[in-house]
């Protein structure tokens, strides 16, 4: 029977691109290119090793944004995924990390996994906390934060790297994995793989078809919220130590008074 692999990837704005939020205190992703989390492209990766070991595996990316999110999906494929899943839906504008695993859980157990496969954090929000709250809601094992991921014998096994020392974990499948930026570089696609990819089927969901009321997702059903939001300060012009015999001093004055030690 085939490995049934399922990457959540994300389409995030470009860190790189001078972001801003909308009116409601939402990202305003139309005044910024978007791709495929850069975070992601190691959960990818990891994907295709492991299908590259099995004996027969499928690689399924799924993602959760809107129409543009399929650029982040073509990526994926392009890169040697197998097909795709969209969930777009217009009452999903302001989900916020505890929506978006409901909708994940919901969407996974529509199309079928083994394996489900992230990055550590998106690169917009930089929780964390989705590939948990995912587990929770599936009822299946997480194996979190690996920097090494192998699958054998119904078995994920991996290793998490910490400050002090690494640790080997397991469990069994059906689980969730998260792996970290550590893990390996992702590939680039080929021109064949790009190719490749705009003959790949991408399947699109919605809220009705995942059985998800709109209250429950959204800026109305999110358990949190953005108060308010200021714009990033200019730079200022930094402060000039001239040493003249006291430079150590003045340096330790000004680190001091800025609470830096």
């Amino acid at each position: 029977m085939s490995l049934r692999i399922v990457v959540c990837v994300k389409y995030v704005p470009d860190a790189t691109g001078d972001r801003h939020f909308a009116e409601d205190l939402t990202v305003d992703r139309d005044d910024v290119d978007g791709l495929l989390s850069e975070l992601d492209e190691y959960a990818v990766e990891q994907a295709l090793q492991i299908a590259e070991d099995a004996d027969d595996a499928e690689i399924t990316v799924l993602t959760v944004g809107p129409e543009d999110a399929k650029d982040a999906l073509r990526k994926a494929l392009s890169m040697g995924a197998d097909k795709a899943v969209h969930v777009e839906d217009d009452d999903l504008h302001g989900t916020d990390a505890l929506g978006t695993s409901l909708v994940l859980a919901k969407a996974l157990e529509h199309v079928g996994y083994d394996l489900v496969i992230s990055g550590m954090a998106s690169t917009d929000g930089g929780m964390g906390v989705v590939p948990a709250m995912l587990a929770e809601r599936l009822g299946v094992p997480q194996v979190t934060l690996l920097s090494e991921v192998k699958v054998e014998d119904g078995k994920v096994t991996g290793r998490r790297d910490g400050d002090a020392a690494s640790e080997q974990l397991e469990a069994a499948l059906p689980a969730v994995v998260s792996v970290t930026d550590q893990s390996g570089e992702a590939r680039y696609p080929s021109f064949k793989g790009i190719m490749a990819a705009k003959k790949k089927p991408v399947q699109s969901l919605d809220l009705s078809d995942l059985g998800i009321e709109a209250d429950e997702v959204g800026l109305d059903g999110a358990w949190t919220a953005v108060d308010e939001a200021a714009e990033r300060p200019a730079r200022t012009a930094g402060t000039i130590v001239k040493d003249e015999g006291e430079g150590g001093k003045q340096l330790a004055e000004f680190l001091a008074g800025q609470k830096f030690i």
